[in-house]
């Protein structure tokens, strides 16, 4: 039997998009994952959600990991550089057998630790980041000089071996930064796309709609994620108050900072047909991809990508997408699956929806699209193009 390829791969803490993947490639691969923390596991108060969370899906299940103890004085994982400082890796790294390590992102001081580990022991670091080009050159031009050199000169030159790329604009990112295409390895975004178009089969529309409460004669305009400010739910609020029209409804899936200001804009406004459900977990939020008639994703600066439109589309479904977000470049296909439309501009939103939603041709067309595209989008081919990296 030919032995498989040893990889650790060293990430914040366990996601639920990233447990597929792990337990996906420990199927080929000799994985095992390094978590910075526990934290979602744990269960904790999330701070875009801004209520408690734990996951109700398995996050650790096939595949082995461990827990490395996190000496910061943090207790969340926020994206800060110091929320995760892991001295521990260096012996992980020193005693594994793997000659590969994989690394998730840079910003967190344990993301450097594991790769400056990994040279002084002899091994590849393999870095994946989700850094789109579109929103880079946003930035402010200072900012960017000091980038260009701790990324080019020094992280890009002296520590990473190959680049991870998820989607176009992740590859212009590398790209730009002096990354040469030798060096770069596609692993598309993706998440459980079997696990999402099987997960409600049996039950009718219907009977879905009357369990969560929704009416069943509206079109189903469907938003999911955090009430934050990189969300700009406000802006789907303003663009479904100029559709004006009684025969659709907004469920908005989600908690957060925002929700407060939210309910002023409808109750000011007088919007009867919107729903904000609060959070929802894993297992629930199939049903509401499986009643919906369109998805909007209508995110600002931050949103690398936005794997919520993935699971959109494995549904079927036509995305209207802000062109910020990371994935817009990849995923919608203009006038095919669905339409994209610039960040904040309210009146293109409503326009976008209103085509959509008053032709059941259109949407129809576009959602068999939606899901001949995002099946391109898959963990499998992750794992292919990993596999074939590690004999070139």
């Amino acid at each position: 039997m030919e032995e498989k390829i040893k990889i650790d791969y060293f990430i914040s803490h366990p996601i639920q998009y990233f447990s597929p993947l792990f337990r996906k490639m420990a199927e080929r691969m000799d994985l095992k994952v390094y978590y910075f923390s526990d934290v979602s596991v744990r269960g904790g108060v999330d701070k875009g959600f801004g209520t408690r969370v734990k996951w109700d899906i398995p996050l650790l299940n096939g595949y082995k990991y461990q827990f490395l103890r996190n000496w910061s004085k943090r207790r969340s994982m926020d994206g800060r550089f110091f929320d995760a400082v892991n001295p521990g890796v260096f012996a992980a790294v020193r005693k594994s057998p793997a000659k590969i390590v994989a690394v998730n992102g840079w910003n967190y001081a344990s993301n450097w630790l594991v790769m400056i580990a990994a040279k002084i022991y002899g091994k590849e670091v393999w870095l994946r980041a989700e850094n789109p080009l579109n929103q880079e050159l946003r930035k402010k031009s200072r900012l960017l000089f000091l980038k260009r050199f701790v990324l080019k000169r020094i992280l890009f030159s002296l520590f990473v071996d190959k680049c991870l790329y998820i989607g176009t604009e992740s590859r212009k990112f590398f790209e730009h930064y002096g990354v040469p295409r030798s060096r770069l390895v596609f692993t598309p975004y993706a998440v459980d796309n079997e696990y999402f178009q099987n997960a409600v089969t049996e039950q009718s529309l219907e009977l879905i709609k009357r369990e969560l409460g929704l009416p069943i004669d509206k079109k189903i305009i469907l938003f999911s994620g955090k009430f934050i400010e990189k969300k700009r739910p406000m802006d789907l609020l303003r663009a479904f108050h100029l559709l004006n029209n009684g025969n659709y409804l907004l469920v908005m899936v989600g908690e957060g900072e925002l929700r407060r200001e939210m309910e002023l804009f409808i109750n000011n406004n007088g919007l009867k047909n919107v729903i904000l459900t609060g959070f929802v977990n894993q297992a629930l939020i199939p049903k509401y991809y499986k009643v919906a008639d369109v998805f909007v994703m209508c995110s600002g600066m931050g949103e690398t990508w936005g794997l919520s439109v993935n699971e959109a589309m494995n549904f079927s479904l036509p995305v209207v997408i802000s062109t910020t977000c990371g994935c817009h470049f990849d995923l919608v296909r203009s006038s095919r699956n669905g339409f994209t439309f610039e960040e904040g501009d309210i009146d293109q939103l409503a326009s976008k929806l209103a085509s959509i939603c008053s032709s059941n041709e259109l949407q129809c067309s576009m959602g068999q699209a939606s899901r001949e595209i995002i099946d391109e989008f898959n963990i499998d081919k992750i794992v292919d193009n990993l596999l074939q990296s590690v004999t070139k």
